[in-house]
């Protein structure tokens, strides 16, 4: 980090910024109308940045809004099935979050009378909310003065400081460093600011630095390294593993599915059966005896540690058939938007293979 002698960055530039640039979303109440006494709905905080973890703004927003809108509360949240809720997650990934999403429910439910605990030391304590998401619900719906730190907020800092140690070992001096600057006046809307800055102007490409609320006071400006910053150790390369899609359609329109264990990954998740998954080759693993078909189509995925490679097989079966795996889902009860992407691939090019007769 270089020595820079200028008036440093204060929140007030960033507030003043924000009160008039601040994105708009459905979980977030915006500045003008919490001078107006609108406070934050902590369920709606919570939901949202479960939600957002590894997950884009622009892929949540439709989710959050099924979500709200069909569980308008957290009791009604706490209430739900659980394939019900696993089903409206199918899609959005990290599938852990929806189990652990329930669970918070019912402990705030349970534990709490359906209100959330005010204080992150509370927070830390529920279901699936480790540091990060505490601090957030702490200081965007409670405004107390809680350190947010996500990818952007790591990104604003190295910049603003011209920190050249690369992420995740400087992850402790980007903390500090938004600690710092974290004001007791309204925390909540500067996490949000901060988090806004790097999301439209402190952009990992082609940072819009003339229009930046802290354009004077950034190192890196001054020295020209901006776009370089922040810098990453490298990551080792992904592994490929495949595997086998068996999907079998029963004569009445039916589909076998099982639901995968709520451990390990898609935990919880319908999916077709087919035995596990290995870098060394696909097992082979039918849920039943038939006359499967390879499709000769793969359904390829990448999760966050390894790349996925199904071979795609089919087989029609006749009314009466009893699978060793898993069980036949009436056509009435089947939504293949329940399923998880790589699932719901494989799906796809089954379709296809099942219409043209195969």
């Amino acid at each position: 980090m270089r020595d820079d002698r200028r008036k440093p960055a204060n929140s007030g530039e960033l507030l003043a910024w924000y009160d008039v640039h601040a994105r708009a979303m459905p979980w977030r109440v915006p500045p003008a109308d919490k001078v107006a006494g609108v406070r934050p709905d902590p369920y709606r905080v919570w939901l949202s940045e479960v939600m957002l973890q590894q997950t884009t703004v622009a892929a949540v927003r439709d989710y959050f809004h099924r979500f709200t809108t069909r569980w308008p509360t957290v009791q009604d949240l706490a209430a739900a099935e659980d394939g019900d809720v696993m089903g409206e997650w199918a899609g959005l990934g990290y599938y852990a979050r929806a189990r652990n999403l329930l669970k918070c429910a019912r402990v705030v439910v349970s534990d709490h009378g359906g209100v959330f605990p005010t204080t992150l030391a509370g927070l830390l304590k529920l279901p699936g909310i480790g540091p990060y998401t505490g601090a957030a619900i702490a200081s965007i719906a409670y405004d107390l003065p809680e350190v947010v730190v996500d990818g952007n907020v790591e990104r604003v800092m190295a910049r603003l400081h011209d920190v050249h140690d690369p992420l995740p070992g400087s992850k402790v001096q980007l903390t500090e460093l938004a600690t710092a600057l974290t004001p007791q006046a309204r925390p909540g809307d500067y996490a949000q600011a901060v988090m806004d800055l790097g999301a439209t102007i402190c952009t990992p490409r082609n940072p819009a630095c003339g229009i930046c609320p802290w354009r004077d006071p950034c190192v890196a400006r001054v020295e020209g390294t901006a776009a370089e910053l922040p810098k990453k150790t490298p990551k080792k390369p992904k592994p490929t593993r495949l595997g086998i899609a068996y999907i079998a359609r029963r004569s009445d329109g039916a589909y076998l599915l099982e639901r995968r264990p709520d451990k390990g990954l898609l935990g919880g998740m319908l999916g077709w059966p087919g035995g596990a998954w290995s870098e060394e080759g696909a097992a082979e693993a039918p849920p039943l005896t038939a006359d499967w078909q390879r499709l000769g189509a793969e359904a390829r995925h990448t999760f966050t540690h390894f790349h996925l490679i199904l071979e795609v097989r089919v087989a029609n079966v006749a009314m009466g058939t009893n699978p060793e795996v898993g069980q036949f889902i009436e056509p009435a009860s089947f939504r293949p938007s329940d399923l998880p992407t790589v699932m719901r691939k494989a799906f796809d090019l089954a379709v296809g293979a099942f219409d043209n007769g195969s």
